[in-house]
């Protein structure tokens, strides 16, 4: 049995998909959670009363992944709200297509900022808060071990880059009794990225159990990783991806 009862976690990005289904599967495991929006405030007051219908104190906060003051903000406010962190999800992330022959500056600099730069500094705002047994839990894709469309290169690279940011938080984070770990979804039934979707039957094909993932599937893995059962885990990426990358 997983057991989070007295742990507090931050969800980035909770209010729909795979955050959604991060932030209700904390609390249906003991946690209070918080979580950041930008723009769906109806969704995420929707996903805090799940929180709570579970007896678990929930609270959303509006912010920006794209902004460090934003975020740093959000941070505070997820400590102060529920009285402390002991979990951090990095799920918040945009996704923009194009070829490198054609993708623009504006698109580049959105990507890096969310994707990459908006981890980076929602762990080190948490930082100050995170105690022994503590854990930071990374989203990424396993597009960053497997690109299967030119348009996807500077998405997929940010995605990249989690792994590198991972590898060196358990570094330094390690002697603290902190663990940082990613999990690296495959394709999973999103809005932004259908089980029935235009590409949906060719992204089938690449995986050997032929079927997309849930954000319940990647949820579960969160839980997991936050839980006591896991401190051994560190440094490490975790596929939920149905054998794609195998």
């Amino acid at each position: 049995m997983i057991d989070l009862n007295g742990k507090k976690a931050l969800v980035t990005g909770g209010s729909r998909g795979i955050g959604a289904a991060i932030a209700i599967a904390l609390a249906e495991n003991g946690a209070d959670v918080a979580l950041t929006f930008q723009n769906s405030a109806d969704r995420a007051e929707a996903v805090v009363n799940s929180i709570e219908a579970h007896g678990r104190r929930g609270v959303a906060i509006q912010a920006d992944s794209a902004d460090p003051g934003a975020i740093k903000r959000s941070v505070d406010e997820a400590v102060k709200a529920l009285g402390g962190l002991d979990i951090l999800v990095n799920n918040a992330a945009i996704a923009r297509y194009d070829t490198i022959a054609n993708i623009n500056v504006g698109d580049i600099d959105a990507l890096l900022a969310v994707n990459v730069r908006g981890p980076i500094l929602a762990t080190q705002a948490a930082l100050a808060h995170l105690s022994a047994g503590s854990r930071v839990i990374t989203i990424g894709s396993a597009g960053a071990d497997r690109i299967v469309g030119a348009t996807g290169t500077v998405y997929f690279m940010t995605k990249s880059a989690l792994q590198s940011f991972t590898r060196g938080l358990a570094h330094e984070l390690g002697p603290r009794d902190i663990t940082a770990n990613l999990i690296q979804p495959g394709s999973t039934d999103t809005e932004m990225n259908p089980a029935d979707g235009e590409y949906s039957e060719f992204q089938r094909n690449l995986i050997p159990l032929g079927r997309y993932g849930t954000p319940a599937d990647i949820a579960a893995t969160v839980a997991f990783l936050a839980s006591p059962a896991a401190r051994q885990i560190n440094g490490t990426i975790v596929n939920v991806d149905g054998g794609m990358l195998a």
